[in-house]
């Protein structure tokens, strides 16, 4: 075989494990950041809204907290683990926004109030932030969709445990929020469900429309793209 032909076919090689390697580490990991070493934080605060207060930290490990409440409750984090592409996702468009640093989001022109949303990035000494009330822009839009969503996520996946531990006749109802939810496509990992809603389909304990839903609702995730 020719030799040239085997250079570059190893060349070749070797460029698709660099491809695969870096689809699968954290995201600032391939950069020579150790994971869990970056943090973003999503803040909004609306007051005389349900909820006034939403604060959701991610770092580039996956992990982080929820506080989803009213400003008059205590402050009460939820720990929170999110997959790697939603991670990677979140940690891209922070870097098409510069980490939020020198940044400027608001539209300046007369708008009602939509709450004040706050983008933070953290990297040791490094911290950068941006405020807002409404933006244009496209990065920062699909940004805080994915946040909300995860704050809207996390609400549902609390209730439904609570409800299947102490209230067994409320699940039917945050069964139907949660179906509501999902047909709008407000939650950005549906999967996170799978694991309550397949226990609570096979416990005798529910009422039949409560475990018939659930059934339903994890066919619906599962044969989801």
């Amino acid at each position: 075989m020719n030799p040239l032909a085997i250079h570059r076919g190893l060349l070749g090689l070797a460029f698709s494990v660099c491809v695969l390697v870096g689809m699968s580490a954290p995201p600032l990991a391939a950069a020579g950041f150790p994971a869990g070493n970056t943090t973003i934080t999503f803040r909004k605060i609306f007051k005389s809204s349900y909820p006034e207060f939403v604060e959701i930290k991610v770092n580039d490990s996956g992990s982080g907290t929820c506080d989803v409440r009213q400003l008059s409750e205590e402050s009460n984090p939820r720990p929170m683990q999110i997959d790697a592409p939603l991670v990677h996702s979140i940690f891209d468009l922070a870097a098409k926004l510069h980490n939020f640093d020198g940044l400027d989001l608001e539209m300046h022109r007369r708008i009602a109030n939509l709450g004040e949303k706050t983008f933070s990035f953290d990297r040791g000494t490094e911290s950068h932030h941006v405020t807002f009330n409404y933006t244009l822009n496209r990065d920062a839009s699909e940004l805080l969709d994915i946040f909300e969503g995860l704050a809207r996520q996390q609400t549902d996946l609390y209730d439904l445990d609570r409800t299947m531990r102490y209230d067994p006749l409320g699940v039917n109802d945050v069964l139907q929020q949660v179906e509501k939810d999902l047909g709008h496509k407000l939650l950005p990992e549906p999967g996170q469900f799978l694991p309550l809603l397949d226990r609570l389909a096979a416990d005798q304990r529910f009422i039949d429309i409560a475990r018939d839903r659930a059934r339903k609702l994890a066919v619906l995730v599962r044969s989801s793209p």
